[in-house]
């Protein structure tokens, strides 16, 4: 890489008449490159690009196993779009609109606890998001500062096999040798063809983050976690939500069917609606009205067209690898524009590795987390090992959507004999005294040796719960294993446990 470097210099420098031809070329050449590569060079063990929440948790590890750690990230605050405009803030959301929907549609009152004039102050909801926000990337910082990782700031792009050269804005650079080198630079918003978002009123899902007073009508363009999640948002501060759907389903890929139509069923009863087994074929402003021309997918003859204020454009996001020098490392991306590993999660170079969004796999922060760190214990000499099929999955409505392993469907596709067991919240004591009835959890366990093969939840703190099937199924447990551990009451764990004494011995105790 240096040597094609100093021949592009080489040819655009001109000898000084005071020096020979030879001390002239290399001194403009020297200085070219000390213009190039502005700054201090640091000497590193590993340079991690990216300060999400794989890249973040990687760079600590790396520094706790004796690592000389370097991160470069090149925005103002730490955390990457989880910390910043993804994970954090929408719970923050989702939380806050779940206690103005309690109070504000009488639910509370069913309590005996009455409230009146409920009003919203949304400004004050959105700086509780950012006060939440703030805090947590801020906590970065001193964690980065805690175990000696040298924090970077600039636009992180491989220059040589072993070196990153931090791209600053103001068009100066930072040149870093390491040995190893860790892309954790997660994944953006996949654009829609035809739809330019403003995030104003076509927004994305950072725009819905933010959006400076309550819709009248909101569009989704997509079902899955990040639309339902946010559409609930909204739908529970007075929002019409209406959610259009390419696939027949909601929930996104890895969610059981069964669970999808239970889903679906209750947040229609929330007043959210859905067309299914519809594409949007696009959208136009017309004053301050957006008109979102829809169709059928079987049969296209079959048009709408939809109006709202606010259109959320979210059908998924795409690995964020843009000017990362891969190209000239001749390192490939794949059909999805992923970067290719080994288990290992090296690329083609062996020395530079991939985690998280830019890699195969869910696009979630608990799996870039745990990659980071395996990652960096391969670097240190360890053994590196993750079950994909024991990442959980969480959608953070109300009531919350879990699951972990395999789906039915995925088991009938693949000719497995199981077997299941199911138990409703609507009998589990903790459920009907919150007064949080709704959904069951449904277990699914090897008809012959009684192995957990997935566990699937919709209900109260199902994201919590889902936890627990998550360490017995990495521990390789069977359906009888979680029914016989003793389970505090009354709690809404013991509704999992129940639906594992279903699965391993026919029939639950208190259902049934």
């Amino acid at each position: 890489m240096q040597c094609n470097m100093l021949s592009r210099l080489s040819a655009t420098v001109k000898p000084a008449a005071c020096l020979s031809r030879s001390q002239s070329l290399s001194a403009q050449i020297s200085s070219a490159l000390a213009q190039r590569f502005y700054s201090a060079t640091h000497e590193a063990d590993v340079v991690v690009i990216g300060s999400g929440p794989g890249g973040y948790v990687a760079a600590i590890k790396a520094a706790q196993l004796g690592m000389k750690t370097v991160c470069v990230e090149k925005d103002n605050s730490l955390g990457g779009t989880c910390l910043n405009v993804g994970c954090i803030p929408s719970k923050a959301l989702l939380n806050n609109s779940h206690y103005y929907h309690m109070a504000h549609s009488g639910d509370l009152t069913s309590r005996g606890i009455v409230v009146s004039n409920v009003t919203l102050n949304l400004d004050a909801l959105m700086q509780q998001k950012k006060n939440a926000v703030s805090a947590l990337t801020g906590g970065i910082g001193m964690l980065f500062k805690s175990n000696k990782v040298t924090l970077v700031k600039g636009h992180g792009k491989i220059t040589g096999a072993n070196e990153v050269t931090a791209l600053q804005p103001d068009g100066k650079s930072e040149v870093i040798k390491t040995k190893n080198i860790l892309i954790a630079t997660g994944s953006e918003v996949t654009p829609f063809p035809g739809i330019e978002i403003d995030e104003k009123t076509i927004v994305s899902s950072t725009g819905a983050l933010s959006l400076e007073k309550v819709p009248k009508k909101l569009v989704l363009i997509g079902a899955g976690v990040i639309g339902l999640e946010l559409g609930s948002v909204w739908g529970r501060l007075g929002a019409e939500v209406t959610a259009v759907e390419f696939l027949n389903s909601i929930g996104g890929i890895g969610i059981d069917g069964e669970i999808s139509k239970t889903f679906q069923k209750i947040l229609a009863k929330q007043d959210m609606k859905f067309k299914l087994g519809t594409k949007v074929t696009g959208a136009k402003k017309e004053g301050n009205i957006i008109k979102v021309a829809v169709e059928n997918v079987k049969d296209p003859s079959k048009k709408e067209e939809l109006e709202a204020d606010v259109l959320l454009v979210c059908v998924g996001r795409r690995p964020y690898t843009i000017n990362l020098g891969l190209e000239e490392m001749g390192i490939e991306k794949d059909e999805k524009g992923r970067i290719p590993v080994n288990s290992r999660f090296q690329t083609v170079i062996p020395n530079i590795f991939a985690i998280g969004d830019c890699i195969h796999g869910p696009m979630l922060a608990h799996k870039a987390e745990d990659e980071g760190i395996v990652c960096m214990e391969g670097i240190s000499g360890g053994p590196v090992h993750i079950d994909y099929n024991c990442v959980p999955s969480v959608i953070y409505t109300h009531p919350e959507v879990a699951w972990v392993g395999r789906s039915e469907e995925d088991l009938k596709n693949d000719g497995v004999a199981y077997k299941i067991g199911k138990f409703p919240f609507a009998a589990n004591s903790r459920a009907k005294t919150n007064n949080e009835t709704d959904g069951f959890v449904k277990v699914l366990a090897d008809k012959v040796t009684d192995k957990i093969l997935g566990v699937h939840m919709i209900g109260p703190v199902a994201g919590e719960l889902i936890n627990e099937a998550a360490l017995a199924m990495e521990y390789g447990a069977s359906a009888e294993d979680v029914a016989r551990v003793c389970h505090a009451h009354p709690t809404c764990s013991e509704a999992l446990r129940e639906a594992h004494v279903a699965a391993a011995f026919g029939r639950a105790i208190n259902f049934g």
